[in-house]
């Protein structure tokens, strides 16, 4: 009955949970809706693409007391999951840097006429950024306990090129189809740096239209060691040699969801079982009436290299300060 029909739908006071997996520019009024009529938003990444909308989201979080979570799947890999807890066992040391991106082909996607094809590519015609950051960044920020001791302070970004999606229209519809003749401004490369308030990096890249293997970086380093993944390579100083070794020896830190739900989550869930766990963890919150893992804070900052990121190449790689969406928060370790 419409664009604006879950309006209708969440006129029921029994919903408890709304979950959003709209295109990105649905993402805060259909948040916005559901926390205001007393439902929690549950929301695909990214959850907003504007500095005003990050700050619309945690207001609105604060105001109604109702959640507002990004559903970052990626958070809830095993390899994630695993590595987050080996950071927070101590085995890195004290952490200096990590690198994320989302390198992903997705130009037969982006192409299409059903699915993300009908409106994804759009936003590369008008925006020039990291237009989708989160699937790197959030298992990072996480790492590094973002919110919970440390906090993005500042970003430097420069875009490559836009070439990829014209070549790849030019070389892959026929003459007259209206797709060869469409103009793009985003580059094919994002490349970023954030700078957390404890003086930390974090390398921030995305790129979508090249021709690429699929890889989200996932490193991490520190004074006693490093982890990268794809594939994933685990060096520590008290290694014997100078060589990476898998994980294999270090299953003990596998997250407790994993060893006692992984077999049913490989076996239903999406992306090789992380959506599963996903689910299940904010059921799980919500029922027992505790605090989710990932918060509307967490949201808006992992959402806001987009906007920072278009304003730094917009002004030639100039820093952009990161708004504080704790409000001071972020300080208290838990």
């Amino acid at each position: 009955n419409g664009d604006r029909d879950y309006e209708n739908l969440l006129q029921n006071e029994e919903i408890d949970i709304a979950v959003i997996a709209t295109p990105w520019e649905w993402h805060v009024p259909m948040s916005l809706y559901a926390m205001n009529h007393g439902t929690h938003a549950f929301t695909e990444v990214p959850a907003c693409y504007t500095i005003e909308d990050c700050w619309k989201l945690v207001n609105t979080s604060e105001k109604t007391r109702r959640h507002c979570v990004m559903m970052e799947n990626c958070c809830y890999g095993h390899e994630e999951m695993l590595v987050n807890n080996m950071v927070h066992a101590g085995l890195f040391g004290a952490l200096s840097h990590g690198e994320a991106a989302y390198i992903h082909d997705l130009r037969d996607e982006l192409f299409s006429n059903v699915g993300e094809g009908t409106w994804r590519r759009f936003h590369s015609m008008k925006r020039n950024g990291n237009l989708y950051p989160t699937h790197g960044l959030g298992p990072v920020a996480w790492y590094m306990d973002i919110h919970k001791g440390d906090r993005f302070e500042s970003l430097v970004s420069m875009s490559s090129p836009s070439h990829g999606l014209q070549d790849y229209a030019a070389r892959t519809f026929p003459e007259g189809d209206p797709r060869r003749a469409e103009k793009f401004v985003c580059g094919d490369v994002s490349t970023s740096i954030i700078r957390t308030a404890l003086g930390r990096t974090i390398l921030l890249q995305r790129d979508t239209n090249s021709p690429r293997v699929y890889d989200r970086l996932n490193a991490i380093t520190g004074t006693r060691g490093m982890f990268r993944g794809y594939p994933a390579r685990l060096y520590l100083d008290s290694f014997e040699r100078d060589e990476y070794t898998d994980l294999s020896d270090y299953r003990k830190y596998e997250s407790p969801m994993w060893t006692n739900i992984g077999e049913l989550a490989r076996k239903r869930g999406g992306h090789g079982g992380m959506d599963f766990i996903m689910a299940y963890r904010f059921v799980q919150c919500v029922r027992e009436g505790l605090p989710p893992d990932m918060d509307v804070y967490d949201a808006a900052a992992w959402s806001a290299p987009t906007p920072l990121s278009e304003m730094s190449v917009k002004k030639g790689g100039a820093p952009q300060p990161f708004p504080d969406f704790t409000r001071g928060m972020w300080r208290i370790k838990n």
